[in-house]
């Protein structure tokens, strides 16, 4: 029989390199403190001997084991995948790795996932919104579980947040397309029970809208899934109505890729048939033709600083208070300005 192959120890670093196994711990834990000459002669022992630090005993010792988990509604589109790229890249900065799941937008998904993550000792955990079961809550907090709330805030809500103000930003947006003079207002939104990100986006507009005094029946308001079929599908329905609307608002750039792209087939021009935006602004809502007036979120500045906050609620216990991140209104090619209602 074949010998089975030695897997190389910390031993072996250390005496190949000429140093003690501490030296060692050292270079692979705490670079920084190492002189760089010795760094360099332990970090290619390493390589040469293909030496894998021992997972189990690091956790062990540190009563940790550098794993964040973070459970997204969704993989497939591109609305989470740019903060979600900050918040691993920030992660690994400092040390920890990334285990990420995807709910599929279903609440019982996400607790089994959540339950998984706890099991498997992840030491703090990143939601995407507030809206879930207060028992989930009291389940994580049972278990003294570091969670952070991401791609939302709310001044009132208690729970430890790196987000935006859903509702203040589409807020803005409205304000914005009711300045450009639009009386008729189409809104694409996605489904609102158990999102409270698409929930604060409606109640944005209508914050908007309704205190401009806009007629209740000149909002219509669709909730789909967010797809880009569903969105064009949504178009389609605003757009037969009898009297249809000169803007068509999207809760995300996902939907209204989905209206542009029906638009066309509708052979409706943008913006002089109808006007569209969108929220998010993905690289979706820059190659789109027109370009789409859109809601621009600092994803990549809440993904790291996402990161950096619950690692240091995992070291330290210590979370907040956190301010709100800023979004932009970016205006595009796709909202145009009517001349009367």
């Amino acid at each position: 029989m074949p010998k089975k192959p030695t897997i190389p120890t910390l031993d072996d670093v250390a005496k190949a390199a000429g140093v003690s196994t501490a030296t060692v711990s050292r270079c692979l834990n705490s670079p920084d403190v190492v002189v760089k000459a010795t760094k360099d002669r332990v970090l290619k022992e390493v390589a040469r001997l293909g030496y894998t630090p021992n997972f189990g005993a690091r956790a062990m010792v540190a009563r940790r084991t550098f794993t964040i988990g973070a459970i997204i509604p969704t993989m497939e589109n591109a609305i989470f995948a740019r903060g979600l790229q900050a918040f691993q890249e920030q992660l690994h900065e400092r040390g920890y790795t990334l285990l990420v799941s995807s709910s599929s937008y279903r609440p019982e998904i996400e607790e089994e996932q959540l339950r998984s993550l706890v099991a498997r000792g992840a030491d703090g955990i990143l939601l995407i919104g507030y809206a879930r079961d207060a028992s989930i809550y009291d389940y994580l907090a049972s278990r003294n579980m570091p969670v952070l709330v991401a791609w939302a805030y709310e001044a009132d809500n208690p729970l430890p947040s790196i987000g935006f103000d859903n509702r203040a930003s589409m807020r803005a947006l409205g304000e914005l397309v009711w300045d450009h003079g639009h009386r008729r207002i189409g809104v694409i939104s996605g489904v609102t029970q158990g999102n409270d990100r698409a929930q604060r986006r409606v109640e944005g507009l209508m914050d908007a809208f309704l205190a401009k005094g806009l007629p209740a029946e000149n909002l219509k308001v669709i909730e789909v899934p967010y797809g880009i079929k569903e969105g064009g599908e949504a178009f389609a329905r605003l757009m037969a109505a009898d009297v249809p609307p000169t803007v068509v608002m999207c809760g995300n750039d996902v939907l209204a890729a989905g209206a542009v792209q029906r638009a066309r087939l509708m052979k409706i021009r943008i913006p002089e048939g109808v006007s569209i935006t969108g929220f998010d602004d993905i690289e979706l809502a820059r190659i789109v033709s027109p370009a789409l007036t859109t809601v621009h979120v600092p994803h990549r500045k809440m993904g790291r600083a996402s990161a950096n906050a619950l690692i240091d609620m995992v070291e330290s216990g210590i979370s907040g208070p956190f301010a709100p991140l800023e979004s932009k209104i970016k205006i595009r090619g796709s909202l145009g300005r009517l001349s009367g209602p």
